[in-house]
């Protein structure tokens, strides 16, 4: 049987009847956590257990870990960690090894709750004007650090058992304004694009799974990026992303219409599967209704992502904070 073609969150910390009841009828690809979601580490792995239970699966379950402003888990069931930005420069020439270090350490407090993906890298590269938002978050404003990083980062959430899930493909990096509150317009040159913010994408276009940005590349279509075929056709040709392609939540302010519409949308301009968040039960049964089962193209995907997830390489929690410290002269926790 086909996945749902959505990716779905829950209202708090166990699931409802009337959830379990929808999720065993819709099947999503997977679910998101987010704050509201976690008190403990014995319930986050009992709801996580929940999860899994409603779908007949060991489907993946993912969050939004980068650190600094956007971690959903924080202490004691987690460390606190910098912006990435942040933590980067004060790593200076061992920012490499300070982000796997980090994000090896942040994979191993995932795996012990029962969440096996991550929304991250951010392969977006910063620039002067990159709204606030998104700025900090960003790994650099250098291209080729910005994919050393990115690549960094992936590699110790796959080393730590979790599936990293790259963001904002095709870039965010331009955007002026919060998509979560409006639409970004990126008027620079496709050339432009094509030798930056894009080419950060193709660096790293043998990942498992990629994040949508929600913004127009007016280079490209007048339609956000989400919801344009060409970006997304784009996305599949010149930059050769063969991995599973979610989008980012459909309910963000930078999309209008209907929530089955955005969802119907999204999948017809070449998303494999619908991110939909924050909403009532009823309008999650909608557009689980409305996106459907996943194609047979995008199923692959599904289960080639699902793949990557593997047992975590033995890791020796003291010595990796030691040399982490060691790098960032004890800046390391935000």
């Amino acid at each position: 049987m086909r996945y749902g073609a959505t990716i779905l969150d829950a209202e708090g910390l166990r699931l409802s009847a009337a959830e379990k009841a929808l999720f065993a009828r819709a099947n999503p690809f997977g679910f998101i956590l987010f704050a509201r979601n976690i008190d403990s580490a014995e319930q986050t792995r009992a709801l996580c257990d929940e999860l899994r239970e409603a779908v007949g699966r060991n489907c993946l379950i993912t969050i939004d870990q980068e650190g600094g402003r956007v971690q959903r888990l924080r202490p004691p069931l987690a460390r606190q960690w910098r912006p990435a930005l942040d933590h980067a420069a004060a790593a200076g020439a061992g920012a490499d090894r300070a982000m796997y270090l980090r994000a090896r350490l942040i994979a191993e407090e995932l795996r012990g709750l029962g969440i096996d993906s991550n929304c991250a890298p951010l392969a977006d590269v910063a620039g002067p004007d990159t709204h606030p938002f998104l700025q900090n978050r960003c790994y650099g404003s250098d291209l080729a650090a910005v994919v050393r990083r990115a690549r960094a980062t992936a590699d110790g959430l796959l080393d730590g058992g979790v599936v990293p899930v790259v963001k904002h493909i095709p870039g965010h990096g331009r955007a002026t304004l919060d998509s979560h509150k409006d639409l970004p317009r990126i008027s620079a040159p496709l050339d432009q694009l094509t030798g930056s913010d894009f080419a950060a994408f193709a660096a790293l276009n043998d990942l498992p799974m990629g994040m949508t940005a929600h913004l127009v590349y007016e280079a490209l279509d007048s339609r956000p990026a989400t919801l344009s075929p060409r970006v997304m056709q784009m996305i599949r040709t010149d930059i050769g992303f063969d991995g599973l392609i979610m989008s980012d939540d459909i309910s963000m302010k930078a999309l209008s219409g209907t929530p089955q519409d955005i969802a119907r949308d999204t999948l017809a301009a070449g998303c494999d599967v619908v991110l939909f968040c924050n909403a009532p039960l009823d309008e999650r049964a909608a557009v689980a209704e409305a996106s459907g089962q996943m194609s047979v193209a995008a199923q692959a995907r599904a289960e080639q992502a699902e793949a990557a997830r593997r047992a975590p390489a033995p890791l020796d929690i003291t010595a990796a904070e030691a040399e982490l410290s060691a790098l960032m002269g004890g800046q390391v926790y935000g």
